[in-house]
């Protein structure tokens, strides 16, 4: 299919600077100007330059699109090869490769232009001849600094910090374009038109497809049409809930963004018809490629089977290469003015919809120490540019007029019972709400008797924990803790509340768990007063690298974070699931969490939206949105605020009790043993005898 041109900047100027970059590019393959151990290095990259030049024109001139599926297939894999699985191992883009061949400082950054290079793949399918112009005369100055004799690094490093520097008020207000716009419809535009039961459609997107990808597309391809709309429904329906319970009024919005797996196109397609009866146009983005628009706590968008999990590891910190203050405030200042370019289209904006994946292999990441790493400074400023940054977003996407939902599905990778597991998923993602709304009531009207609430771990599990509830003034109108069942957050199954900082005190541990697709061993985190004041693990050997780990990956790094939420999960047939076909470690933080106690560190769920009203279905508003961090937002919201929520889930095989501690002292159990012990929640308890 010829691929649509999106981009107005795209104009004769662009078009010029591409063909004299392309022209020399392929003057250097007849050059040997530059020194080994380098002179390698610069043919490669040129040489994938080329072949995305030639890529590029190719696609605007339509000639892949009768291509069979085994040139398509081949196509795909001659592009991500190179960092595919054990070749990554002997690649410039893995860092340790590049400083062995190239020389420490040296190896770092050329690893990085490598990767930022890499990113040309998808620009190339969207015909964003101006990204890959940027970017490849970034590797011409980087290759001409080379000629006659070795640069110094420091050289080299000034030459990266003023590319980021000089065309970050083009890659964030483009970003942020991608995000609001619905014009840009490349992935929209696919998902519509092209035949979803060839599976050949997939290659179109310029991600890496594996047999995951093809194997999800045929099954739903399988379907009938009523089906994929009920699933579909489940999701947009639970979106348009997310509004109502919330009390926000969906008319006033224009726009939702999909974010979802490719091979999910079917559901996807019927989402787009069903937004689009709510009067909301789908916005559909894929993860961001430029350096300065990814992320290290999250790179949302759509995407694939990662091509390997260890090189996006390994690159999560490149921006240690050039972040300082002086470019935080230059990022702020051109996101806040792409804000404003963009404001009736932010304004207009409803929120994301999402589709999570879950059943891939389990990824433990290994530490490589030439790695672009942030120093304690450089922390700091990514805490600071995040707290800022955020704020700038909530000023013209205002939380509390905005909502989400997220949903999971498996994939095939998750084993021979795929068809199965996929199966049982729909089905929770589908159970009777009305009946898990009636029983979490009960549990509420325990909770809210008590003043802090003890939980303690079996076996290994060596949690022991009180957590402080906020207070009633008005018992007959007010709760403390929110009954979800399947709006925003599908399937049903938790009631949750913003715990009291002050005398939340404890060890929470889990033995093993999956947080941002990352696993832990051994996570231990110690709080007091409500905040985390010590953490380990036993990821690694040192002591030293397991502190990092956490640091970086839990605490985002920050010093310190709350207990932002405290939430029981009701859904034991989740949990019997999980454990009749053994994936409970592959199981997402969406389902997880459903299955036993869960503990967020960050930010509360009412982030941005304290100040909204919400009520249960009795009736009662709920009133401990706030905790003594989020409160601040009154005075200053970067002392309120920590721009993340990560759920950590004890699951009711690690559980010995929760039992809710009275202001008289007296005590009320709703687990022992790990079952559910409270009267009036014994059916909670029935899928277990399925074990």
């Amino acid at each position: 299919m010829e691929q649509k041109e999106f981009w107005a900047t795209e104009n004769e100027e662009v078009r010029e600077r591409y063909e004299l970059c392309m022209e020399r590019v392929r003057a250097m393959k007849e050059e040997t100007s530059v020194a080994a151990p380098f002179y390698d290095y610069f043919q490669h990259i040129a040489d994938f330059i080329m072949g995305i030049e030639k890529l590029a024109g190719e696609l605007k001139e339509g000639q892949w699109e009768n291509a069979s599926l085994e040139e398509l297939k081949k196509l795909n894999h001659n592009l991500y090869s190179d960092i595919v699985g054990d070749a990554y191992e002997a690649s410039y883009a893995n860092p340790a490769v590049a400083v062995r061949r190239l020389g420490e400082g040296y190896g770092q950054i050329l690893s990085f232009l490598y990767t930022e290079i890499r990113g040309m793949i998808a620009w190339a399918y969207e015909q964003r001849l101006t990204d890959i112009t940027i970017v490849t005369e970034l590797f011409i100055e980087i290759y001409n600094a080379f000629e006659e004799e070795t640069p110094d690094y420091q050289k080299l490093r000034e030459v990266i910090y003023w590319y980021v520097s000089d065309y970050c008020d083009v890659f964030i207000p483009d970003r942020i374009r991608e995000q609001l716009d619905p014009s840009l419809s490349f992935a929209r535009d696919i998902i519509c038109n092209a035949d979803l039961g060839d599976v050949r459609y997939l290659y179109q997107f310029g991600e890496y497809i594996t047999e995951n990808e093809q194997e999800i597309s045929r099954f739903l391809a399988g379907m009938p049409q009523d089906k994929i709309d009920a699933m579909a429904s489940t999701f947009t329906e639970g979106y348009r809930m997310g509004f109502v319970n919330a009390g926000i009024d969906l008319s006033k919005k224009r726009t939702v963004n999909i974010r979802y797996f490719l091979g999910f196109e079917r559901i996807v397609k019927a989402a787009i018809a069903q937004f689009e009866k709510m009067g909301l146009e789908s916005i559909l983005y894929r993860e961001a490629r430029h350096s300065i628009n990814r992320r290290p706590q999250g790179n949302p968008g759509f995407a694939s089977t990662s091509p390997n999990k260890q090189e996006i590891y390994d690159h999560k910190e490149d921006s240690a290469l050039y972040l300082d203050r002086r470019l935080v405030e230059r990022r702020l200042s051109v996101l806040r003015s792409a804000y404003e370019s963009y404001k009736e289209l932010a304004a207009a904006h409803a929120g994301p919809a999402v589709m999570e994946i879950f059943g891939e292999l389990p990824f433990l990441p290994k530490n490589c120490s030439k790695a672009c790493a942030f120093s304690e400074k450089q922390r700091d400023l990514s805490v600071f540019y995040n707290s800022e940054a955020s704020q700038i977003v909530n000023e013209y996407i205002p939380g509390d007029e905005r909502s989400f939902t997220i949903i999971a599905y498996p994939i095939p990778e998750i084993g021979e019972k795929f068809p199965e597991i996929f199966e049982e998923t729909v089905k929770i993602n589908t159970l009777d709400y009305k009946l898990y709304q009636k029983i979490q009531q009960k549990i509420i009207d325990v909770l809210d008797e008590g003043e802090a609430v003890s939980i303690k771990g079996a076996g290994a599990n060596e949690t022991d924990l009180i957590v402080q509830l906020t207070q009633r003034k008005h018992p007959e109108k007010e709760t403390v803790f929110e009954n979800c069942v399947a709006d925003v957050n599908i399937p049903v199954g938790e009631v949750f509340t913003s715990p009291r900082l002050a005398g939340t005190k404890g060890i929470l541990h889990v033995t093993q768990v999956y947080l941002n697709e990352l696993k832990y061993l051994d996570l231990k985190l110690e709080f007091l007063d409500g905040k985390i004041v010590s953490y380990t693990c036993k990821n690694f050997e040192k002591e030293e690298e397991n502190q990092t780990y956490i640091r970086k990956h839990v605490l985002f790094n920050h010093e310190t974070l709350p207990m932002g939420e405290f939430a029981i999960g009701t859904n034991t047939t989740a949990y019997v699931m999980a454990k009749k076909y053994d994936i409970s470690a592959k199981l997402p933080i969406l389902i997880a969490e459903k299955m036993g106690p869960h503990f967020a560190v960050g930010d509360t769920c009412f982030s941005w939206s304290e100040d909204t009203p919400t009520y249960n279905p009795d009736g009662k508003r709920m009133i401990a949105k706030d905790n003594e961090c989020s409160i601040l937002r009154r005075e200053d919201a970067s002392k309120a605020y920590f721009n993340c929520h990560t759920d950590i889930t004890i699951p009711y095989d690690e559980l010995d009790s929760i039992r809710v501690i009275r202001p008289d002292g007296s005590e009320c159990s709703i687990i022992e043993k790990g079952r559910f012990v409270l009267p009036g929640t014994e059916e909670l308890n029935v899928p277990f005898n399925g074990l």
